[in-house]
């Protein structure tokens, strides 16, 4: 099923809307927000000169610190008064961002979300069980928001409560479970700590995302749960979740676009780079009323198609995001994602997918330790397979960075869990 008649539309068509809507979209900001009307100005730049969509490339590229700058609520587009919701990114490097919603806008969120919902097969029929955060944090209300919108079944249970998450999706018969993927390895072993048999639930199909994944993080869970598992992309400062979600090729995910225009740009030159290339993902929201935001550098690497999809979906798909340009390690000369970590770790038997890459600089040089939680079944075996893994997982890290890390295997349930984004990388370097 479809959701909506713009999910479908030509190419030719597509571009025309959206030409429309950045038009409007300039304008509007220009008259109505101080930092942009500012911004543009002093590039002598004017909503006239926006004549085709390559005009977009004349317009500046709006980043994080430029929406902290505007805190609380300069960067708004609207009377504050016609804000009727405020979520915030978390503000752990810096003031938080704020996002202001209008009654329209929480409209425009519930109908993207929805049309990601629709894509892999979720209906009025189903049950959603939603584990993201309910407060500032927007990854809740806005799965929250799309479920009611397609008339399921909404248990928002939020965070935590992680043994009572799995007694609900057993008793409540839940058909859609929404967690980061952490959390749901997590949840994975304590349903296995409480003796439920997860073959014998209800799971059609499991929503994840927040955080950075592999391909093995994804079989693991679907293995574990015995449900497909799709991903969902989104921003505080764009919308949250719903911007971007899969289908059920799992082959990319689906950019709403005659609401969100996406490009890749090169994060050096600034460069904005052809299909299939692959560089940092860049937004406008064409349509938002309280917050529009015009060319968000999101700093997330992925790639952009408009290869055809299965689905019928004639909208263009970005690549599964594989870092980002702030939680790369540079070590030794070399950019390191802890995605290239977690895909070496997978592949390796008899050790459980949490972990955590230590950074130090004990004195000249760059250390890096990868801790690795054992299976119960590795750590109570003889030593000298515990010394066997250690070195495969020496030699697979090596093959996906070209560095010889040290590796520590730590007893199970030895790293701190999260009901939330898992905290992967401690810097204990003193870079000032």
């Amino acid at each position: 099923m479809i959701w909506a008649k713009e999910e479908t539309l030509s190419r030719e068509e597509l571009e025309e809307l959206q030409l429309k809507k950045l038009q409007k979209i300039v304008k509007r900001v220009y008259d109505n927000v101080p930092y942009y009307h500012k911004k543009y100005r002093e590039l002598n730049i004017f909503p006239e000169d926006i004549q085709q969509l390559e005009d977009i490339q004349k317009l500046p590229l709006t980043t994080k610190d430029d929406l902290r700058e505007a805190y609380p609520f300069k960067i708004f587009a609207v009377d504050q008064k016609k804000i009727i919701e405020i979520h915030s990114s978390s503000g752990t490097s810096g003031k938080p961002v704020i996002s202001g919603y209008t009654k329209k806008d929480l409209d425009l969120w519930s109908e993207v979300v929805a049309r990601g919902l629709t894509m892999v097969g979720i209906d009025e029929n189903d049950v959603i069980q939603n584990t993201h955060g309910y407060g500032l944090f927007t990854g809740g209300f806005g799965i929250h928001y799309g479920s009611q919108k397609i008339g399921a079944t909404v248990i928002p249970i939020s965070t935590g409560q992680s043994r009572r998450q799995i007694e609900i999706l057993k008793d409540l018969k839940t058909t859609v479970f929404i967690f980061t993927p952490s959390y749901g390895i997590y949840l994975g072993e304590l349903a296995k700590e409480e003796g439920i048999d997860l073959k014998n639930i209800n799971l059609k199909a499991i929503g994840f995302g927040a955080e950075m994944w592999t391909e093995e993080m994804r079989n693991k869970i679907e293995k574990t749960f015995h449900a497909p598992a799709y991903n969902i992309y989104g921003l505080t400062e764009l919308i949250g979740p719903g911007v971007a979600m899969e289908c059920k090729a799992q082959n990319g995910l689906h950019v709403s676009e005659d609401i969100f225009y996406p490009e890749i740009i090169d994060s050096k030159t600034e460069e904005v780079l052809g299909e299939n290339k692959e560089g940092e993902l860049v937004i406008t929201n064409l349509e938002r009323e309280g917050m529009a935001i015009i060319r968000f550098r999101t700093k997330d690497i992925s790639s952009i198609t408009h290869e055809p999809c299965f689905c019928g979906r004639t909208t263009a798909r970005i690549s599964k995001i594989k870092g980002r340009t702030d939680d790369m390690i540079k070590v030794k000369g070399v950019s390191i994602f802890p995605s290239q970590v977690e895909k070496a770790l997978l592949k390796v038997n008899n050790i459980e997918p949490n972990y955590q890459i230590i950074v130090r600089r004990p004195k000249l040089m760059d250390e890096v330790e990868i801790k690795v939680e054992a299976s119960k079944e590795l750590f109570f075996d003889e030593i000298k397979e515990m010394i066997r893994v250690k070195r495969m997982i020496k030699d697979y890290i090596e093959n996906e960075t070209g560095l010889i890390f040290k590796v520590s295997i730590v007893e199970p349930k030895n790293l701190p869990r999260s009901d939330g984004k898992a905290k992967r990388v401690i810097d204990e370097r003193n870079l000032c």
